[in-house]
């Protein structure tokens, strides 16, 4: 056995048979995409799990079982997705405290910059989550404004988007205007359905407790006792943004999500987001979390696709 290397045994506790299946998965593919991950061996025996390879790996790799464990002992499937996320969080050593509560499920930050965003959206009223696509910053804020609006912190959700994108333009969209913005919305509609399904959340826009609009609808507003978020703000122009700022009323909480890799506004006109970062970054009492690559929840290749974006556009000086 090499000098750096170790053995450890992990014992699992179940007398549930079926957790051990969805543990391991069918002909023990969870374990192997372990083993691949780590570089290490991994030795099943019922309920006892040894796992050999370097000291680093093998802490790491029996972190992440621990994960897919629990995950399976709460009568969930693991698939390639979970692997993943399980994977991610097993060298973050975050102790996820934070857990929102929704009908149909509960949602917890993973990994480090998620945690520091969950923390700042407790923490400060005002908060901007800065980073690519793919990184939970629109997914957590949804789940937090609903755990706010059922433990009755606030009276409603206000989501937001500016319904510019790709470069396309309203008028050449079919339908009204309702019709025209609904797509530019439904990446929102998408994470209410998964968190509170859709006749629960139909019935939360029926009665006004959920608003989803396009940013133009909240100009001459006051928005009190309301979460708010804004999706996409780098779409946003500077006039946009100070009006949506400056809509929040008392009891409000306000996320404002954004990639500033991703603006669609036209050449000559500056992002609001961009514009009020470098405005409001020492105000105090506003929260600033940003993310990276490495904090991608979704397939590992984004990851790869953002960073390899990144290197050329930095290479140009874009």
């Amino acid at each position: 056995m090499p000098t750096d290397s170790s053995l450890k045994n992990l014992e699992l506790k179940s007398n549930d048979a079926n957790v051990m299946i969805r543990f391991v998965g069918e002909l023990n593919e969870n374990l192997k995409f372990v083993e691949k991950t780590f570089n290490v061996k991994i030795f099943q025996n019922g309920n006892n799990i040894k796992i050999q390879g370097s000291k680093e790996s093998v802490e790491l790799s029996a972190d992440a079982l621990r994960k897919i464990y629990h995950i399976a002992g709460q009568g969930e499937e693991i698939n390639r997705e979970t692997l993943h996320l399980c994977i991610q969080q097993s060298d973050e050593k975050i102790m996820n405290d934070v857990r929102f509560k929704t009908p149909k499920k509960s949602i917890m930050p993973r990994g480090k910059n998620q945690k520091i965003y969950t923390d700042n959206i407790f923490k400060y009223e005002i908060n901007f989550g800065i980073g690519p696509a793919g990184t939970g910053k629109t997914y957590l804020a949804v789940a937090a404004a609903v755990d706010y609006l059922l433990k009755e912190k606030v009276d409603r959700i206000i989501l937001i988007r500016p319904a510019v994108e790709a470069g396309e333009k309203l008028g050449f969209l079919p339908g009204d205007l309702s019709q025209k913005v609904d797509p530019y919305l439904r990446p929102l509609y998408d994470a209410l359905y998964e968190m509170c399904g859709i006749e629960k959340t139909e019935k939360l826009i029926e009665r006004g407790a959920v608003e989803i609009a396009p940013l133009a609808y909240m100009r001459g507003r006051t928005l009190n006792n309301s979460f708010i978020i804004v999706d996409e703000s780098q779409n946003t122009t500077k006039e946009q943004m100070k009006m949506v700022l400056t809509r929040m009323g008392f009891g409000s909480r306000l996320v404002i999500n954004g990639d500033l890799t991703q603006i669609d506004l036209p050449k000559n006109i500056n992002s609001g987001l961009s514009d009020a970062i470098e405005i409001l970054k020492n105000t105090k009492g506003i929260g600033f979390t940003n993310f990276l690559s490495s904090d991608v929840v979704r397939h590992p290749l984004v990851k790869k696709i953002i960073d390899a974006y990144k290197f050329v556009e930095d290479k140009i000086g874009l």
